[in-house]
């Protein structure tokens, strides 16, 4: 169950960007290029949702407020790579 629970954190993000992408004009004149939401989708789902948070609802204001929530969802996205535990060898 735990492994359920840790997959489907780590998908939903991704899901939700795939459904904002498809089904709304979200990322509509956001980006220049089309690689920063594909590097984004990859490595960076919850930055990434913050990102167009911030220029959609906020119009790009970045106040202290979005930072920290910036600073949180880089924390969330870089977590499940740096928290490995390291196998004792008996």
């Amino acid at each position: 169950m735990p492994c359920l629970f840790v997959a489907g954190a780590l998908i939903v993000p991704r899901l939700s960007i795939a459904f904002l992408w498809f089904m709304t004009n979200w990322f509509g004149g956001i980006f220049d290029s089309l690689l920063w939401p594909i590097l984004g989708f990859v490595f960076a789902p919850t930055t990434l949702l913050w990102y167009t948070v911030v220029q959609n609802v906020f119009n790009g204001s970045w106040g202290i407020f979005q930072i920290v929530v910036m600073v949180i969802a880089i924390m969330i996205d870089m977590s499940p790579g740096s928290g490995k535990k390291k196998r004792r060898s008996d």
